[in-house]
């Protein structure tokens, strides 16, 4: 006899049962690119006190405030630099993907990011660390876009948003096994060897190539003649110039936000008080940033159940106005009991809309051009987020982390107000 309990989580997991085989691995595959795409990229954030120290000491004045705070600034750059470059990954593999496939593009983009993760905890110099993370940004920047591709073209427009949802989900997952790695890792063996373990990775590419296809609808727009397929400037054509324009800059604005506080989040936490931070040591920053992962990762997979009910624009919208006011009271508190109460919470709306960008753009861009619109509007995004880092770091040795924080929160205010461009697009059959 089924019981009530039994029928609800039956139908809460219909859309992945009914869903075809094809379907299910194209998901997994966009899931754990996602997944290890965040693990790699944040390790830089969870070890950045030690970077800074890297940074410092080869400046040669290791002991001095001064060389700490330009350390700062420099620390913020290279984030900066690796954003600007998973940009231009983003767009590059926006178009591989279209032309010559999700699979490939998705399978570069991994093996991109894992080497160069790796080969970070080999870096002498400051100069050797930042050519290593622009490399890494390229295959970063190159992931979203295959795997979103791939996700929204196998999975029907009922379940779109929910596997879309699931798969940017992962960002969470992979941003609290980073967090766990720090954890264990680098109090024992320091931040090269944190480094080392995102080489991983790159054995998943193994797994795409032999258990993952091409989704039906890009093979049919592939066999079509050469003057049928779409090209880079058909997304700044006609109405979609508007909407590439907007979508754009909106996603450039929350990407602002989010890198602006979770970059500097772990150091905020680690660093001493003298120098603005709270002062936890390695471990209780771990701990909290594992905590903040799991509000994250529930704010990525519940955003899509409520912008499939309400809508993605109203849903869009309320999570960031909520996101803007609970960062503001982040950055004004710093007892850490307060600080780990608020944690999920701020990770839960300041993230979790980013699970319905996905389906937004699938909805608003037709098969020949959906990969690179989506590699374009996403990405870009990006590349204006860069200055992100750094802007933070600045204003955090002017005038503190409070301050710089409450930056971040506009941004995401800006964000709602461009949504006044944006149509509503659930329910919208794929082109």
């Amino acid at each position: 006899m089924t019981t009530a309990g039994q029928a609800t989580r039956a139908g809460f997991f219909d859309w992945w049962r009914q869903a075809p085989l094809r379907a299910r691995r194209a998901l997994a595959a966009g899931f754990f690119g996602w997944m290890l795409d965040a693990f790699d990229v944040q390790l830089y954030a969870l070890v950045l006190a030690s970077i800074i120290a890297f940074i410092a000491e080869s400046g040669g004045n290791h002991g001095s405030s001064a060389a700490v705070e330009h350390a700062k600034v420099v620390a913020g750059a290279i984030g900066s630099f690796t954003l600007i470059a998973s940009a231009v990954g983003g767009v590059i593999f926006g178009f591989v993907a279209d032309r010559y496939g999700r699979r490939l593009a998705l399978m570069a983009s991994v093996l991109i990011y894992s080497i160069f993760t790796g080969a970070c905890g080999l870096a002498g110099t400051v100069t050797s660390l930042v050519i290593f993370r622009v490399l890494l940004g390229l295959g970063m920047g190159g992931e979203w876009a295959s795997g979103a591709a791939l996700v929204s073209e196998t999975w029907p427009a009922e379940h779109r948003g929910k596997a879309l949802g699931f798969m940017q989900s992962a960002w969470a997952v992979g941003y609290g096994a980073a967090a766990l790695v720090t954890l264990i890792v680098l109090p024992v063996w320091g931040w090269r060897a944190v480094f080392f373990i995102g080489i991983l990775p790159a054995f998943f590419t193994v797994w795409i190539q032999r258990r993952v296809e091409e989704p039906e609808i890009w093979r049919a727009r592939r066999a079509a003649a050469p003057a049928t397929r779409g090209r880079f400037s058909d997304i700044f054509r006609g109405r979609l110039l508007r909407l590439t324009i907007a979508v754009t800059l909106m996603n450039a604005c929350t990407m602002f936000a989010w890198w602006g506080f979770n970059l500097w989040v772990p150091a905020y936490l680690s660093l001493p008080a003298a120098q603005g931070g709270v002062g936890l040591s390695t471990r209780v920053m771990s701990a909290f940033i594992i905590i903040m992962q799991v509000g994250m990762w529930f704010g990525y997979v519940t955003f899509v159940f409520v912008s499939d009910a309400f809508g993605r624009k109203r849903s869009y919208i309320t999570y960031l106005i909520t996101a803007a006011a609970l960062l503001g009271l982040y950055a004004t508190v710093h007892h850490p009991l307060a600080l780990v109460l608020l944690g999920p919470f701020v990770a839960f709306f300041s993230t979790g809309y980013f699970s319905g960008f996905g389906a937004v753009t699938a909805e608003i861009y037709s098969t020949d051009v959906r990969a690179t619109a989506q590699g374009f509007t996403y990405n870009i995004g990006r590349l204006a987020s860069a200055a992100a880092p750094f802007t933070v770091a600045s204003l955090a040795k002017s005038h503190g982390f409070a301050v710089a924080f409450l930056v971040s929160a506009l941004a995401f205010v800006l964000a709602a107000v461009i949504w006044i461009w944006i149509p509503e697009t659930k329910g919208k059959h794929l082109e």
